[in-house]
């Protein structure tokens, strides 16, 4: 991809991404929009993606290719921001442990950015199954985060 097009895919999926941060911000507790924006655009870049390769939509894998370049460079923000000392509090699915154990929490982060990175080039290669294979990995570091520091339902309110 020549240089040109790198800038205009960054450019396009900034702009992308701050239409749904900026319609999430709740103006009393914007850090905890901030992780709740990313996190639902992780979802529902992530969702689909599983959806095709389970059968539940058609295959296509431009789509699928495009998606996981999307979860790819989605990964590469920097999310940490939004665990800012304090932000516990409020309205949030995040568990405190985050905050006791941010080392733990930060190396799940990079173990869900290097798998989402790899996804992108199996899923450029197109065998889907080293792309399932792939998928499960990095749903698997979503599932090892969630596991530990995701509450099912809100913390605080």
């Amino acid at each position: 991809m020549n240089s040109y097009y790198r800038i205009f895919f960054a450019a396009t999926l900034t702009a992308l991404l701050a239409i749904p941060a900026v319609a999430h911000i709740e103006r009393s507790e914007p850090i905890q929009s901030l992780r709740q924006s990313y996190f639902a655009l992780v979802g529902m870049t992530f969702g689909p993606m599983a959806d095709m390769v389970k059968g539940k939509i058609d295959w296509d894998e431009a789509t699928f290719q495009r998606w996981a370049s999307d979860l790819a460079a989605l990964s590469t923000v920097q999310v940490e921001r939004g665990f800012a000392p304090g932000s516990e509090q409020g309205k949030t699915r995040a568990k405190p442990e985050i905050w006791l154990d941010m080392d733990d929490f930060s190396e799940k982060l990079a173990n869900f950015r290097q798998e989402a990175a790899l996804l992108s080039e199996v899923a450029m290669a197109g065998d889907r199954a080293a792309i399932g294979e792939q998928l499960g990995k990095t749903g698997g570091t979503c599932k090892a985060c969630h596991d530990d520091y995701k509450s099912k339902d809100y913390l605080y309110d």
